[in-house]
């Protein structure tokens, strides 16, 4: 057994601990500081931030001391601890800004498997019900480098066993939407539709103002941002205009965070809320990240934290990132909260200033 198995072992012994009961198994800072031994020894590029810093591996006590690899990083070099030749999956960025795009190997998908499957179950099936699963994405076979369809592939497999994928290519497969909800309504059982927050802007403009109602305890999990084709929806807009659409309570609309360079999710806790379950659960525009996932918001010049309440860019903590970057620097602005965290969009420059001085060490330029 390799030092990554053991360290993948680790790390879904955590992640499975942590749902069961609430324990850990062993310390999130251990395993942290472990994973970043590991990832600085085979040349990611952490142990060049690490120098840059002073530091040496066996300097790491605590999570707070990795230096975060920026998320920038991932479009301009390799960020895995593992040849090409290991890959079972790679994964690529949108390409929905002007330059490279960013890729994130992965010699087992195995944790991340593990991790979604587990925080899912907490966060967007807390009931444990059957859902019939519509799919608001291509199939797999169709964008093979999307961590999104990767994500929404398992849990079509996991939670339903009927899932549809609604998109074919650029097209949007209406009438399938349309069947798959009249069956739905015959045969029974509640409906799980997911997929990115700009596609449902142009689902909802080729609805026409049409309303499709799902069957109670339905519900709709949307992600990334809220720009389609057509026009620019504000986020609170979109979850009224999907709630109003499908017959839904804006509860049972709910937002994942989460990104091509990290391996687990955050939800909002509205869902869990709506169906009386405890924490982790809250308000619209609040996400709960799981025990394995630390979302810390730092200034976007030191990448210092800041206070509790004052707005930061997201520093991202991910033990199950075995085998690239077990921390990961955002230009994401977020707000801490008791026991989660708001996304406010992107900070304004499009590289904060911490985050360049970072891609900078990373490649060698100081």
């Amino acid at each position: 057994m390799t030092v990554s198995d053991r360290l993948h072992a680790r790390v879904q012994a955590y992640v499975a601990a942590t749902c069961a009961s609430g324990e850990e198994p062993e310390p999130f800072d251990l395993l942290a500081c472990d994973l970043a031994r590991f990832q600085a020894s085979c040349g990611n590029g952490l142990e060049r931030l690490l120098a840059a810093r002073r530091l040496a591996p066996e300097d790491l006590l605590a999570a707070a001391d990795i230096p975060a690899i920026p998320t920038d990083a991932f479009k301009l070099r390799r960020i895995a601890c593992h040849e090409p030749a290991a890959d079972t999956a790679v994964f690529r960025t949108s390409g929905t800004t002007v330059g490279a795009r960013g890729t994130h190997a992965m010699r087992s998908t195995a944790t991340y498997e593990a991790a979604a499957r587990a925080w899912a179950r907490v966060m967007l099936f807390p009931d444990q019900t059957p859902m019939h699963v519509l799919l608001l994405a291509p199939p797999p076979h169709q964008a093979l480098d999307s961590s999104l369809g990767f994500m929404l592939a398992l849990f079509g497999r996991t939670f339903g066993s009927d899932a549809r994928w609604l998109i074919d290519g650029a097209a949007l497969k209406l009438d399938d939407l349309r069947e798959a909800v009249a069956n739905a309504a015959q045969v029974g059982g509640p409906v799980f539709l997911a997929g990115a927050s700009f596609g449902f802007v142009h689902l909802l403009d080729s609805l026409h103002g049409d309303r499709l109602a799902l069957p109670a305890g339905s519900r709709v999990m949307q992600t990334g941002g809220f720009k389609g084709k057509s026009r620019e929806v504000e986020s609170g807009e979109l979850r009224r205009e999907i709630a109003s659409a499908f017959g839904l309570d804006d509860q049972a609309v709910l937002g994942e965070y989460g990104m091509t360079e990290l391996s687990s999710q955050a939800y909002e806790g509205t869902l869990r809320a709506a169906l009386g379950y405890g924490a982790p659960s809250g308000p619209a525009g609040v996400y709960h990240a799981p025990p394995w996932m630390r979302v810390v918001a730092v200034e976007p010049e030191t990448l210092e934290p800041v206070e509790p309440g004052h707005v930061g860019i997201a520093r991202v903590v991910d033990l199950a990132n075995v085998d690239s970057a077990v921390v990961v620097q955002t230009a994401d602005q977020i707000r801490t909260r008791a026991g989660g965290f708001e996304l406010l969009g992107r900070a304004p420059s499009a590289t904060p200033r911490g985050c360049s001085i970072g891609v900078d060490e990373l490649l060698g330029r100081t």
